[in-house]
């Protein structure tokens, strides 16, 4: 607390998770309200000079490593401190389907797990079993794929040898912590000097030491994992790793296992170290959609609760011998889960305000302000600017209108859409801004491509139909694309490179700096419950009414 309180002094820049300490919530309560820390802050809660709190879970950059985070336990009900929730996870997940390397990945538990292949002559006694671990680090770990994960929650030193990921040429070290002045001695402070990833070439960043193992998350067949059972300790691990939801299709079944839940260990990596003994269902089919890019919530809970801004497939996807034989049925997938098809059982059709032929507008869950709204094709198409004619004329009459009800209201539109090159469902997002500050627009744009590293192309037209048959030239499926549609006219456009580091909610994030609503950059900050959704769709309604192009 003497630091807390400012009777001693933190040299150096200190950040830290895990807030269930003694006091924390009274501390941390009162870091929360400062009006400094109010806002989308990923890089830390400042408590008081040189510490920081990073909060829930985040990613950012700290002298150019990319760091991310995962704070506290496992949540339970009415803690407001000390725990992460789901939303923190989905998070985690959304950062693990964009390019780049993460350098640092920080939590509290420990991984399930995570001593699996590791040699047995480095373990303490007790070491690996499974208390005061978390399964859900283990999942998460294995899809952010970090050069460095650190945790503290077993309360020994360890320090594995690095494994290899899959889908990955860097190798993962798994480093834990003991507690401050804990009875054994053992380490509670490490020190690092990792170069960041994003400055290393390819032959560094690929090298392997020669006591790298296989990735403690996926296993051999069931023949080879028995020979390492033999040299190695096997942590206790409990069922809660191997599956993930119920689902009521019956599928093609492999091990004796459970009808109704499919294994996560044999979709998420092809084989499972239970084989017949495993309690779930290992399901071919679904595997074979896990490796053709199918989102894997998708196949296993029947949809994906981030939508639009998950970066895989949403439709199951058929070899090339049975596409055309299966097209009417993919389609007819596709469309029955995606939440944006109208035709889908999964649209929150409540929140629709107008509907045409080929595009209808509804209003997003989580606005970031009033009349915030997206243009969203009926059909399950990837984006809107290699539409046909037809199309594209009526997304230009919604677009118009939407132009047009702003400036009645003393405001200007900003159109943006974020295209994923792994193609789900199209939305255009329109967001108005007073017209004071329509001039800074371009300028705030452009200052933050400049903190990502990257410069917009700036195409500047009379008409909107001109700048969107230029993006159309621009455009290159196998990338993905960002541009932004200013009030003056000029298009603002960037081809997202493969390895490129580049938020989904990027035009969400500028548009927040500048209207200076940070807070509001996470649309999870600003969901509303059913009802009050339902009231503001209304009264939209009636404000629109008269710029309608369907009415």
């Amino acid at each position: 607390m003497n630091y807390v309180e400012g009777r001693s002094e933190i040299p150096i820049p200190t950040y830290f998770i895990g807030d269930y300490g003694v006091g924390a919530a009274k501390v941390l309560l009162a870091a929360s309200k400062n009006s400094a820390n109010q806002g989308f802050k990923m890089d830390g809660f400042k408590v008081t000079d040189n510490l920081f709190w990073l909060k829930g879970s985040g990613n950012f950059t700290l002298h150019g490593l990319s760091v991310a985070y995962l704070s506290g336990r496992q949540s339970s009900e009415g803690q407001q401190f000390g725990t992460y929730s789901q939303d923190d996870v989905d998070a985690l997940r959304a950062l693990a389907e964009e390019p780049g390397i993460v350098d640092l990945f920080l939590t509290n538990e420990w991984p399930s797990g995570v001593t699996n292949k590791a040699a047995a002559s480095d373990m303490l006694v007790g070491i690996s079993d499974s208390s005061n671990t978390d399964s859900t680090v283990s999942e998460l770990v294995a899809e952010i794929k970090p050069r460095y994960h650190i945790a503290g929650s077993k309360g020994v030193f360890y320090a594995r040898e690095p494994y290899s990921n899959v889908d990955a040429v860097h190798v993962t070290r798994f480093l834990g912590l003991a507690p401050v002045g804990n009875k054994e001695k053992q380490k509670f402070i490490h020190a690092l000097s990792p170069t960041p990833a994003a400055t290393m070439s390819a032959a560094d960043i690929s090298m392997k030491t020669p006591n790298t193992t296989l990735s403690p998350y996926t296993f051999l067949d069931q023949g080879s994992h028995s020979k390492e059972a033999a040299k190695r300790p096997s942590d206790s691990v409990s069922d809660s790793q191997y599956w993930r939801y119920d689902v009521s299709q019956k599928r093609q079944k492999h091990g004796g296992g459970d009808g109704d839940k499919m294994c996560f260990k044999f979709i998420y990596s092809g084989s499972c170290p239970r084989g017949e003994k495993c309690n779930f269902r290992h399901d071919t089919d679904a595997r074979e959609q896990c490796l053709r890019g199918v989102c894997l919530d998708f196949i296993i809970k029947g949809k994906c609760e981030k939508g639009p801004e998950c970066s895989y497939k949403h439709s199951l996807q058929n070899d090339d011998s049975q596409r055309t034989h299966r097209s009417e049925n993919a389609s007819a997938n596709r469309s029955k889960e995606c939440w944006f098809c109208l035709s889908s059982p999964s649209v929150e059709s409540h929140l629709i305000v107008s509907v045409g032929e080929y595009y209808y507008c509804a209003l997003p869950k989580g606005p970031l302000v009033e009349d915030h709204v997206l243009v969203i094709p009926v059909e399950h198409v990837p984006n809107t600017i290699s539409t046909s004619p037809e199309c594209e004329k009526e997304l230009g009459r919604f677009q118009n209108s939407l132009m047009m009800y702003y400036k009645n209201q003393g405001k200007e539109a900003v159109f943006f859409e974020w295209l994923s090159k792994r193609g789900t469902h199209a939305n255009l997002q329109a967001v108005p801004i007073p017209t004071s500050k329509a001039a800074a627009v371009q300028d705030i744009f452009n200052l933050a491509a400049e903190k990502l590293g990257f410069k917009f192309l700036a195409t500047k037209s009379s008409k909107s139909s001109d700048g969107r048959r230029s993006l159309r030239a621009q455009f290159d499926r196998n990338c993905s694309f960002f541009y932004v549609e200013l009030p003056e006219g000029t298009v603002l456009s960037h081809l997202i490179e493969e390895n490129e580091r580049f938020p989904a909610q990027f035009g969400r994030e500028v548009l927040a700096g500048l209207l200076n609503i940070a807070d509001k950059a996470d649309w999870r900050n600003c969901m509303l419950g059913k009802e009050e959704e339902t009231k503001m769709v209304e009264d939209f309604k009636k404000r629109f009414e008269a710029f309608d192009p369907n009415q």
